[in-house]
């Protein structure tokens, strides 16, 4: 049986054993792995009970407590009143009965995906695994199904690192607004509860200072129950979405990194944490921005995580998706600016993945059979690109339609070798990279060195080609929806 008290006291052990201390300075000395730097593109899954409903997006179980709301009057005419058919009524509903985890993990290397991430417990406190602390689990409830452990064995069979993402801090008060009235979120609730503890919202979700904010025994049950995903299932990536950033978590986290990074150390593994908003101090996690990206290069790795339907994470009835060629750009753009990309895909309630989902994946697959030696392994150039089309910076970004042109360039490199990809195909056919224009070493140039060799990926016929001061002109046939990848052979 589970007990806190010497959960704790494990994780105190644990962390007082080394190599890292519950300091920044101590976590400072993290080192991004190297094979997480050289994967560029990842899977993210939003699967849960939301996907019941499947109204609105996966916030729905706290909107749909909240008085006047759409999903609060969909909920009333669709399932009747709150203290009849609240949330918890879903969860026999979800029954995931053609989920099956080789199918999945086998699309996901077909879409060319390096590493997974499953949601293990999103804000609606449902935990996506097997679990000693809580009985709200897919394991004894819904699917009767270890849906983590299952997608770790499935995915690491075909080569793909397996992580995890937590979004249980914001279950603080995500459920908060049963209590307003006649629902069936009442007290008293306990620790282990699903609802517990529906605390009052607060009006700014980035106040770092909130009130009320979270107690010491909530905090202990959200390290308690991070760290037993750490140690059942042995996550390469795990993955916090924002809220953790509250001044409340800050002791929690240092001790969260401390115990996880030890304990990849005993296991022998090169580990992750991906965080938002400055809740770690930079140097000691990987930096994440929510759909959206960086304008320029940066010195440091990060990552973009967004999903392949603009309105929701989690599968609904109306998702809107969006082009797999607009996809395969983000992706170039964020590798050249050393970023990854973690694309999530929300499956329905049965278990199976819609065929909107799946042709996304596999057009990215198909793309990156081609060209993902310049995205697999790649490091930055001496910039990130040129081109007209400049990028909206900051998170929430993704849905501003980008209109790249044949222009428009981004750099990679790897053996020796020079990648740019226009990041859409010219319909003339002809193509002048500036960047590499030939002039004068004593003047200003982003390249002095001598170009061999000109290849398109994923042509047999070798391009026409020239160099002079203006660029390098690249003349070819090949024609495609997507980004085309010159090869650059450089002396």
């Amino acid at each position: 049986m589970y007990d806190m008290k010497q959960y704790l006291k494990t994780i105190e052990e644990v962390v007082e054993g080394g190599p890292y201390e519950a300091s920044w300075e101590s976590l400072s000395a993290y080192q991004v792995p190297k094979w997480y730097r050289e994967a560029r593109f990842g899977i993210f899954i939003h699967w849960g009970v939301y996907s019941v409903p499947a109204f609105g997006n996966e916030w729905y179980p706290r909107n749909m407590y909240m008085q006047g709301s759409p999903e609060f009057a969909h909920h009333v005419k669709t399932y009747g009143s709150h203290k009849d058919f609240g949330y918890k009524d879903f969860i026999p509903m979800f029954r995931a009965e053609n989920f099956d985890a080789e199918e999945w993990a086998e699309l996901f290397r077909k879409a060319g995906a390096k590493y997974v991430v499953p949601v293990a417990e999103h804000h609606d406190g449902f935990q996506m695994y097997r679990s000693d602390i809580s009985h709200w689990n897919s394991y004894e409830m819904g699917p009767k199904r270890d849906v983590l452990g299952e997608l770790k064995e499935s995915c690491e069979k075909r080569g793909m690192k397996t992580g995890a993402s937590s979004h249980r801090i914001e279950h603080w008060f995500f459920m908060g607004h049963g209590k307003e009235f006649d629902s069936d979120i009442r007290e008293p609730l306990e620790r282990g509860d699903l609802y517990w503890p529906s605390m009052p919202e607060p009006e700014d979700h980035h106040d770092l200072f909130s009130r009320p904010e979270p107690t010491e025994e909530y905090l202990q049950d959200w390290l308690v129950r991070t760290c037993e995903i750490i140690d059942r299932y042995q996550p390469r990536i795990l993955y916090f979405d924002w809220w953790i950033q509250h001044s409340a978590c800050k002791p929690y986290l240092k001790k969260l990194a401390a115990y996880y990074y030890n304990r990849a150390a005993q296991w022998g593994k090169e580990v992750a944490i991906n965080y938002k908003h400055d809740a770690f101090q930079f140097g000691c996690a990987v930096p994440d921005i929510e759909r959206g990206q960086f304008a320029d290069v940066k010195p440091y790795f990060w990552q973009t995580d967004t999903a392949v339907a603009l309105n929701s994470w989690g599968y609904t009835e109306n998702n809107q998706f969006r082009p797999a060629e607009d996809l395969i750009c983000d992706l170039v753009d964020i590798v050249s600016k050393n970023g990854a990309l973690l694309l999530n895909v929300g499956p329905k309630a049965d278990g199976t993945i819609s065929d909107e989902d799946k042709e996304i994946l596999l057009r990215i697959g198909e793309w990156l059979k081609i060209n993902g030696e310049a995205i697999y392994g790649a490091e930055t150039w001496r910039k990130y690109g040129e081109g007209p089309t400049r990028i909206v910076e900051g998170q929430f970004s993704d849905g501003i339609k980008k209109n790249f042109t044949s222009k428009d360039f981004r750099f990679t490199t790897k053996g020796g070798y020079l990648y740019a990809a226009a990041l859409k195909c010219s319909d003339t056919g002809e193509y002048c990279i500036t960047s590499l224009g030939e002039k004068d070493a004593s003047k200003q140039a982003n390249f002095h060195g001598i170009i061999r060799k000109v290849e398109v990926l994923g042509e047999k016929e070798p391009p026409v080609w020239s160099r002079d001061e203006k660029g390098l002109h690249i003349k070819s046939g090949f024609k495609s929806s997507n980004p085309v990848v010159f090869k650059i052979t450089v002396d």
